[in-house]
């Protein structure tokens, strides 16, 4: 990764035996992976090159590789989660790390202990990273600022979600071979999504075209400069190679952004009658089912949302061993 997403310059102390094999050197800067857009294309390619060769040991009857043995991985999870929360702990445990999983519920936050106390409570013993999600946009930010371990944001608030964009990436550069000249067309809520914000930087840096369509209440009215283009309808949706499905998302809404879900599904949801042959089909999740996607759509062959799942683990593992290992060559680990 490039020198851009060195976020601090926090150092460890020189160990008098060295390093062990497969580690960050003694005294190099800290990296951090906030946002998409602190990745190069160049970046973004090597992580993905990685990733490759994580997904090679996904299919081996053991699973795991020693890069990480003797390191820590903290989880600090304050928002509910399935599949990124699984995935980094299986990317973790695949990596040989030693892992902590921290939810908000049932720990010191229900006692009204602030982030940064229980960052720096956690940081006490010496996770070589921190994965943090929180509802609130920038707390990553914050907690790299608090702690000498890298810190991955797995999803802050409405801002971003930069390892989903990467697994997206991945996913449709295992299916397309390169995403040069795609169009991508991000249908639904985009304005309470961080992944539409990841989505559009990774996409576009990696030279698709992105077109957001969906209800004007829910299109930021500054999404444009992001470098993606803004509809408000669907009605060329044919254009599209690739539709980007997100889902209404009723837990950040502190108003009626629809008149009703029944119209929103009329005008909005993705299904047979919308679909064009051969256009792909991708998700987030969770999906609600019957909304702004239908029941036969998620099950058809022209989606892609199985792969993107079965994508997070390996770029998972690519993210959390570029950041702590690191190397310019993407050969098999």
């Amino acid at each position: 990764m490039s020198s851009a997403i060195t976020a601090t310059s926090a150092t460890r102390p020189t160990s008098a035996a060295g390093d062990p094999p497969g580690t960050t050197p003694a005294g190099a800067s800290q990296r951090h992976l906030i946002s998409i857009d602190d990745l190069t294309r160049a970046d973004i390619e090597r992580i993905l090159d990685r990733a490759e060769s994580f997904a090679e040991v996904a299919g081996r009857e053991i699973k795991k590789v020693p890069a990480l043995r003797g390191r820590t991985i903290v989880n600090l999870f304050y928002e509910a989660s399935t599949r990124t929360s699984s995935s980094f702990e299986l990317a973790a445990k695949r990596l040989s790390a030693d892992l902590v999983n921290i939810r908000s519920a049932g720990s010191s936050v229900d006692k009204g202990e602030s982030l940064k106390d229980t960052v720096q409570t956690l940081s006490a013993y010496d996770p070589a990273a921190i994965v943090i999600r929180s509802p609130h946009a920038g707390a990553a930010q914050l907690v790299a600022g608090w702690t000498d371990a890298a810190v991955v944001n797995a999803g802050d608030g409405k801002h971003e979600h930069p390892t989903q964009a990467l697994l997206d990436v991945f996913t449709l550069r295992r299916r397309l071979g390169s995403l040069d000249g795609v169009e991508i067309w991000i249908v639904g809520d985009v304005t309470h999504s961080r992944v539409a914000r990841s989505n559009i930087l990774a996409f576009t840096r990696m030279g698709a075209r992105v077109t957001v369509a969906g209800p004007p209440t829910l299109i930021p009215r500054d999404i444009e400069a992001l470098g993606c283009a803004a509809t408000p309808t669907l009605e060329r949706l044919e254009q599209a190679d690739v539709v980007y499905v997100l889902r209404m998302q009723h837990e950040r809404m502190t108003e009626s952004f629809v008149p009703s879900l029944r119209e929103y599904v009329a005008r909005y949801q993705i299904n047979d009658r919308r679909l064009a042959p051969g256009q792909l089909v991708m998700h987030p999740g969770p999906v609600n089912r019957g909304v702004e996607l239908s029941a036969a759509t998620i099950d058809s062959p022209q989606a892609l949302i199985g792969e993107q799942v079965k994508a997070g683990v390996a770029v998972r593992m690519a993210v959390l061993y570029e950041l702590l290992v690191g190397s310019p060559s993407p050969a098999a680990p």
